[in-house]
C-alpha cells in the first residue's frame, strides 16, 4: 500500500523559512504529480501548490505565490515545499498528496489527488 510521509514542520517566527519534504515508499515520485495542501483549524483543506510529472508545470495558490517554491529531488525521491517569508496565516497542517493531476492554470484541489500523508504541523507565531 502506498505510504506518503511529510516532514519538516515546526514553529517559526513570521518572516522566517521552513522546508517541507514529501516522500513515498514503493514508487518513483518522478512519475507522479504531487500536491501540497494545508488546513487551518475550522477551515477547509486548501491547495497550496502542485508539480506535474517531471518536466511538467507547477502551480501555486495566490496567497503563497512568490513566497513558496515546490521542487523535486529525483536522486532522493523527494518533493520539497520551500516556504519563505512565512506569515501567521500560513499556520496549519500541511499535507502532501500523490497520484493525481496538476494543471498549469489553477492551484490544486483535494479532489485532484488520491493518496495522502498524515500531515505535518506548521505554526507561524512570534
Amino acid at each position: 500500500q502506498l505510504q506518503v510521509e511529510e516532514s519538516g514542520g515546526g514553529l517559526v517566527q513570521p518572516g522566517k523559512s521552513l522546508r517541507l519534504s514529501c516522500a513515498a515508499s514503493g514508487l518513483n515520485l518522478d512519475y507522479y504529480a504531487i500536491g501540497w495542501f494545508r488546513q487551518a483549524p475550522g477551515k477547509e483543506r486548501e491547495g497550496v501548490s502542485c508539480i506535474a510529472v517531471r518536466g511538467g508545470p507547477t502551480n501555486y495558490a495566490d496567497s503563497v505565490s512568490g513566497r513558496f517554491t515546490i521542487s523535486r529531488d529525483s536522486a532522493k525521491n523527494t518533493v520539497y515545499l520551500q516556504m519563505n517569508s512565512l506569515r501567521p496565516e500560513d499556520t496549519g497542517t500541511y499535507f502532501c498528496a500523490v497520484d493525481g493531476s496538476c494543471t498549469g492554470w489553477r492551484a490544486p484541489l483535494p479532489s485532484d489527488f488520491k493518496s495522502w500523508g498524515q500531515g505535518t504541523q506548521v505554526t507561524v507565531s512570534s
